[in-house]
């Protein structure tokens, strides 16, 4: 099959098109929340709208969005289920990024579409693992891709894996172990593997206080054997170094943050909902007719358009070609974190006990936000790194 032979939905990115859609994937994204299961109705949902694949280049038949209508895309899908919108935010990273340097072969890539095209075909670079952590903070995984006389064989333990048994696609951060090598400089690279690939393992590892149907779990690859294309190298540095890409924000990881900014949004409309329905015996009328928490809603308010304002617009600096706004690209990105998270916790405490009862959404919403921290750069080398530019160290 060719990319010429796939039909991939067309995405309608209007905002009545994109409320519409996350209505629809919020019904279920409770019972999701409750099970930790896979959130296959609200991804079947984005795949339906075209919201999956909205990033694939258009010379295949993908509409090729850019990093603002992904942030929007992302902010809408955040506003109905987080935990669909990060597999979409991985989903459409890849995309986006094979679209701007093609690098999957071809086999590999024509595969993706083919499955794109049928349903949701989520794909995550599969990267931390249990003893390194993060790989933003340096070092390089203990996963192996061995060489054999006919291609590779993958060999490693990673966590944080998102997406689970969703995944049609692992992109494993992975050393080269080949004969002809460098031991002290191997070759560092990812492993395109089909999800459905044998030797492949997951381990229930995920029971988080957020997004807990993004099904980050621990995965083990033991002897699974690929075509010697699927390893593709990721170059070192000038001097010889690897360093990691996710180590310092750009256009495409704002796309992670946007969707928080759609968390923020589901909060106020929580917010607003409880306001109106709310109607103590001592007041006889419902809260949202007092100043005290309209006082509140306007505050909620304003931390989501600073959010809003400050994603967009550092987005339309870098459409306008502003090349001064990205070294600050990681600490606007702690800025809208900082920012969606205030905005939800401000609703929380306004409202008390009932915001804090499983039975509101408020307190899904509190603990979804919170997870905006630890996506790379996290806050620490963000502000490190920005003072160490400031003071020219």
């Amino acid at each position: 099959m060719t990319n010429t032979d796939v039909r991939l939905p067309v995405p309608d990115l209007t905002d009545d098109a994109l409320a519409a859609v996350a209505a629809e994937i919020a019904e279920t994204a409770a019972e999701y929340d409750r099970t930790a299961g896979v959130p296959v109705r609200g991804l079947a949902v984005a795949h339906r709208a075209g919201l999956l694949t909205a990033t694939v280049a258009r010379r295949h038949g993908g509409a090729e969005t850019g990093p603002r209508d992904t942030a929007r895309i992302l902010a809408a899908l955040g506003e109905g289920d987080p935990s669909v919108a990060l597999i979409a935010a991985n989903t459409l990273m890849a995309h986006a990024s094979q679209a701007a340097n093609p690098h999957w072969p071809a086999a590999f890539h024509d595969d993706l579409l083919a499955r794109s095209a049928v349903g949701p075909a989520p794909v995550n670079a599969i990267r931390a693992e249990p003893d390194l952590g993060a790989p933003a903070r340096g070092g390089l995984p203990k996963t192996t891709a061995r060489r054999t006389a006919s291609g590779w064989v993958l060999d490693g333990h990673k966590a944080y894996a998102t997406g689970g048994t969703a995944l049609a696609y692992h992109v494993v951060w992975a050393v080269a172990d080949e004969p002809d090598g460098d031991p002290a400089a191997p070759r560092v690279g990812h492993v395109l593997v089909p999800g459905d690939r044998p030797g492949i393992t997951w381990h229930d590892t995920w029971d988080h206080l957020g997004l807990r149907a993004s099904n980050t779990h621990d995965v083990t690859y033991e002897g699974v054997e690929l075509p010697p294309e699927a390893f593709v190298e990721i170059p070192r540095g000038a001097d010889g170094v690897y360093r990691d890409p996710a180590a310092t924000a750009g256009p495409g990881s704002l796309g992670h943050v946007a969707l928080y900014v759609g968390v923020a949004r589901a909060a106020r409309r929580a917010f607003a909902d409880f306001a109106h329905s709310r109607v103590p015996a001592a007041l006889g009328r419902p809260i949202a007719t007092t100043e005290r928490i309209q006082s509140v809603a306007g505050e909620v308010d304003l931390w989501i358009a600073q959010a809003e304002t400050l994603l967009h617009g550092a987005l339309l600096r870098l459409e306008a070609g502003e090349e001064s706004v990205l070294p600050q690209l990681s600490v606007i990105k702690v800025a809208i974190a900082r920012s969606v998270v205030t905005a939800v916790q401000t609703a929380v405490a306004a409202l008390g006990n009932p915001a804090l009862s499983r039975h509101h959404p408020l307190e899904r919403h509190l603990r979804n936000v919170l997870c905006v921290r630890v996506h790379p750069p996290q806050e620490d080398t963000a502000l490190l790194a920005a003072g160490r530019r400031v003071l020219g160290g």
